[in-house]
């Protein structure tokens, strides 16, 4: 098989996630594309889209939220995503286990003498008619769990029971409490149930569509991006569909045919990435983007700079829409200027064309 080094598969990612050159196409068709984003914090999706999509409008994607084309919602990871109204719909039940499964992990103990069905019964009848904050479901469930934290109770809710965080939750600018409300209710129809068959569409839905966001890839990062481990056979379904390479490690990596694979040397532009970037977050192998050394970076939700396509400094904003930009490594004059001349252009889009103010710290010595 082809070997594929770091800097061939830095340029296959970003060429996918719109990030060696903005796309020119449709809040939705992007958000279907990518998968969805990560998007525990609401704001942050915004930047996401910003610096992959060509003209982006933030009002664009507000009015899809609050038009019920895309929602937010617990999906991969047990992690809040903003994904299209459909893949929320279609992907749900194929992540149910998962979604269990780690709020086990977290919080076994708490629940052991709670029966998870009824939870999930009892709470789903709470947001079934009007929107509320999991600890107000909590304080509800806690007469009859009483031994139970009120904030556990509402947490596994929003875990066990498909539901939306509902407008304004998420909307560009605005800030509100995550009140949530049944996705059935929301969306005027229930989650796709589970294939009884055997078969598992979603699954290889899931392995097709996370290619072609993230290829080529190993089965390890599919697993990462999605939180989900029966995919072996998903995989095994769709392999004669699919191209294969090695990387330097001797991983075997699955590809789309069709998918861009550019030239290792196609120039990466200066790109600002939020915080939780499944550009990032959506491989197990995060080396093609980012450093072992900065891997906590990702994790601990610093918003991260890529120089010639890999993390190269951190930035944050101030309440006036200000972008000070730390150095994590050397950065040479050119790319200096390229960070300002792109964190110039971010800070207008923040503050909406009020301010663009950058400050581009020292490099590390």
């Amino acid at each position: 098989m082809t070997v594929l080094d770091r800097r061939a598969l830095n340029r296959a990612s970003l060429a996918r996630q719109h990030l060696l050159e903005r796309a020119s196409v449709p809040v939705l068709d992007a958000v279907a594309h990518l998968g969805g984003l990560q998007a525990q914090e609401p704001q942050e999706p915004y930047t996401g889209l910003w610096s992959r999509l060509a003209g982006f409008d933030p009002a664009e994607l507000s009015a899809h939220l609050a038009g019920r084309r895309v929602v937010r919602t617990h999906l991969m990871r047990r992690t809040v995503h903003l994904v299209t109204a459909e893949d929320a719909l279609t992907w749900r039940s194929r992540h149910d286990a998962m979604l269990r499964q780690r709020l086990l992990g977290v919080y076994r103990r708490d629940l052991a003498a709670v029966d998870l069905d009824e939870l999930a019964d009892l709470g789903g009848r709470l947001l079934a008619q009007e929107p509320r904050t999991l600890p107000e479901v909590g304080r509800e469930l806690a007469a009859r769990w009483p031994d139970v934290a009120p904030r556990v109770l509402g947490e596994s809710v929003g875990t066990l029971v498909p539901v939306v965080q509902v407008p304004p939750r998420g909307l560009w600018g605005e800030v509100g409490p995550a009140r949530c409300l049944l996705v059935a209710s929301w969306l005027g129809r229930p989650v796709d149930p589970p294939v009884a068959d055997g078969t598992d569409p979603v699954g290889e839905t899931l392995v097709l569509r996370y290619l072609a966001a993230h290829g080529p890839a190993a089965s390890a990062d599919l697993r990462a991006w999605s939180g989900l481990a029966g995919l072996p056979a998903a995989v095994a379904a769709v392999r004669d569909r699919l191209v294969g390479f090695r990387d330097e490690r001797g991983r075997e990596l699955l590809d789309l045919p069709d998918a861009p694979r550019p030239d290792p040397d196609t120039p990466a532009p200066v790109r600002f990435l939020p915080a939780f970037d499944n550009a990032i977050l959506g491989y197990d192998d995060r080396r093609r983007i980012i450093d072992d050394a900065d891997r906590g970076l990702s994790v601990a939700g610093e918003r991260v700079v890529l120089v010639d396509g890999r993390v190269a400094a951190t930035w944050t904003t101030s309440a006036d829409a200000a972008v000070t930009v730390t150095p994590r490594r050397r950065v040479t004059r050119a790319e200096r200027t390229a960070v300002g001349e792109e964190g110039r252009a971010l800070a207008g889009f923040l503050s909406g064309g009020a301010h663009h103010r950058v400050t581009v710290a020292a490099s590390p010595r």
